[in-house]
């Protein structure tokens, strides 16, 4: 006889999962076979199989290699930017100020603005000689910068615009963390002899690190993938110097509609982010039990 207590819950799961398998299992599976095939804009009904072809012009490719340090690169730099200065931010937020929900409101802005538009107003800031960004470098001095003319000062411009994206996000979740860190362990930290700089290396980091971790991973997703900012800052013609592994993909499947081998860059990029994210949270996972 059927245990009806034991069926109950996976009747009550059963809807997630089975949305889970479509949304996302599907096109995972998809996308994968098509990493097999010659899809193209002229294959495009009738797509035949060639095995490993497309990750064997991908692997033989020279510049994939110095594309994906340079992701790597990318990913770091604004992980590490946006990590400390939202921690920095929540921190002062986190204390008594006066109007402290304007400067909230403030701090969210970037955010808040879509994503389009705040982009293009700093590549509007980056324009060589009329741009806000040249004006304010020449008054102390520092001319002769191509911010959108030379691929490095294109790529170093990409980054700052990222990082500008990016911090309200962890500001608001390192935010939401401190507020749940009980006062009473500052005080008894106090009573210990605990300097002030030690308070947050002892007790807030160990503590946040639980809502850190998702939120550090979901950032790295975002930040790695980022096609956006990089399409919009170059005027949509990247040049390699300047590229990232995911605007290759964006360049495959949209401007060389090879699909086979888009899909086939992509398989490999979440082969990537699947080890870094997991190695993410196997170097943070010391902080699970701190609520135990």
């Amino acid at each position: 006889m059927i245990d009806r207590n034991k069926v109950t819950p996976y009747l009550l799961i059963a809807p997630a999962v089975l949305v889970l398998l479509f949304m996302v299992g599907y096109p995972l599976v998809y996308g994968i076979n098509l990493s097999f095939t010659d899809m193209s804009i002229y294959s495009f009904l009738n797509p035949s199989y060639i095995g490993f072809e497309n990750y064997t012009a991908i692997f033989t490719d020279p510049e994939l290699y110095t594309t994906t340090l340079r992701t790597i690169i990318w990913t770091l730099i604004n992980l590490i930017a946006t990590v400390s200065s939202g921690f920095l931010f929540a921190l002062i937020l986190n204390r008594k100020l006066p109007y402290k929900n304007a400067l909230r409101v403030l701090m969210m802005l970037p955010w808040a603005v879509p994503q389009y538009i705040a982009v293009l107003a700093w590549r509007n800031m980056f324009q060589t000689d009329f741009g806000t960004v040249d004006i304010l470098l020449n008054k102390i001095g520092i001319t002769g910068i191509s911010w959108l003319g030379d691929p490095f000062w294109t790529f170093i411009a990409c980054i700052i615009t990222n990082i500008w994206l990016g911090v309200p996000f962890m500001m608001l979740v390192t935010l939401g963390a401190l507020q749940s860190v009980p006062g009473e362990l500052y005080e008894v930290g106090e009573i210990d002899g605990v300097k002030s700089w030690q308070k947050h290396w002892m007790i807030t980091i160990p503590l946040i690190k639980p809502v850190m971790t998702p939120a550090i991973v979901i950032s790295t997703v975002w930040t790695f993938n980022m096609v956006s900012v990089i399409y919009m800052m170059t005027s949509r013609t990247a040049d390699n110097e300047t590229q990232i592994l995911v605007s290759r993909v964006y360049r495959d499947a949209f401007t060389y509609f090879n699909y086979g081998k888009a899909a086939a860059f992509s398989v490999i990029i979440f082969i990537i982010l699947a080890i870094f994210s997991s190695s993410i949270i196997k170097a943070m996972k010391g902080g699970e039990g701190v609520y135990d």
